[in-house]
């Protein structure tokens, strides 16, 4: 398995593919069953195949991804050709980022003396998408990248 297999509330959401994926494979419903209940292996196998095909269509569609803690925040801009970050480190402990008071302070106070900004670029490895999903193991989540574009228009 190349990535993760899909949480049980994740599969049940793309039972439709799912069941698409196995008529691929000339897998009836009833054949199914018999799968499930007589080769268990090969039943999970099967849930490996379809969470790895679920995840490169979802990572080749990923362009933003935003990884958010207390005092700090990593956007990325991921292009076809490189992953670009803009890294924001907020240096006052009172504040944390992940509650509304702390964002609200962040966005009142983003031009102090208190934050810190990092502008980076990392070419990929031979699998772009095996490095996007890294970023979401390590937290990571996929967004539509309204901060990082707000911020990449300041930075300018």
């Amino acid at each position: 398995m190349k990535y993760t297999r899909l949480t049980k509330q994740q599969l049940e959401e793309l039972h439709p593919e799912f069941i698409n994926f196995l008529a691929t494979q000339s897998i009836t419903a009833t054949e199914w069953e018999m799968i499930k209940t007589n080769r268990p292996q090969a039943a999970e196998e099967e849930l490996d195949v379809f969470s790895d095909l679920v995840w490169e269509g979802v990572l080749q569609k990923v362009n933003y991804l935003e990884n958010i803690s207390a005092q700090q925040m990593h956007l990325f801009y991921l292009n076809s050709k490189e992953m670009k970050l803009i890294s924001v480190k907020v240096r006052n402990p009172k504040v944390d980022l992940t509650t509304p008071e702390g964002f609200g302070w962040f966005k009142k106070n983003w031009q102090s003396d208190f934050v810190d900004y990092l502008v980076a670029s990392k070419a990929y490895s031979d699998d772009p998408n095996a490095d996007k999903f890294d970023l979401i193991k390590q937290g990571a989540v996929i967004t539509k990248g309204e901060l990082y574009q707000w911020f990449d228009k300041i930075i300018e």
